[in-house]
């Protein structure tokens, strides 16, 4: 299973929107260089606020382009980074895996999954309605969080537009994802 990164984000502000960039930097343990979400720590606020001292399981937070996809197709415009990923990817279903899959990115960087990312408020602060569009039930009424896929740096390295996103998954049993 592969796929490609289409578009890498970063922002040294808390900001919702992280601006596009030619490459990002992967920092082993710590996230992407120069994001303020970047450290051993949670960096989050609301995290921050409940306990500064939990481990940061959201050092670099993926998105697959087509959610984007489906937004447009919905009636509203989003484009990459602009709720807040730091990698946007296409041709993986990041939502079905498991967790602890390893993912290769590009030539040198690699991240392990750890879970979903639990929209909130602020995504319809930036659209409205777009809430509605990435948090959904299934037939049986379980919550589906379609904001994309938390991870930690397991191996640094620069991350670009083009590189190709190779898929590891762990042993067995698989752990379906939960929100981080």
């Amino acid at each position: 299973m592969s796929g490609v990164v289409t578009a890498v984000s970063r922002s040294a502000e808390y900001t919702f929107t992280k601006p596009n960039t030619d490459s990002i930097t992967l920092l082993e343990g710590l996230g992407v260089d120069g994001d303020v979400h970047q450290g051993v720590t949670v960096k989050h606020r609301s995290r921050v606020a409940r306990d500064p001292s939990q481990p940061n399981l959201r050092q670099v937070h993926l998105i697959h382009a087509e959610l984007f996809d489906e937004m447009r197709d919905a009636g509203f415009t989003v484009r990459p980074g602009q709720i807040g990923e730091n990698v946007t990817t296409r041709g993986i279903d990041l939502l079905g895996l498991p967790t602890g899959t390893r993912l290769h990115l590009g030539s040198e960087a690699v991240v392990e999954v750890t879970g979903l990312r639990n929209p909130c408020i602020q995504i319809d602060l930036f659209q409205q309605g777009l809430l509605k569009q990435v948090v959904d039930r299934d037939e049986d009424g379980t919550v589906v969080r379609k904001a994309g896929i938390m991870s930690v740096v397991l191996t640094g390295g620069v991350v670009r537009p083009g590189d190709e996103i190779r898929v590891e998954l762990p042993a067995e049993p698989h752990r379906p994802l939960e929100p981080v």
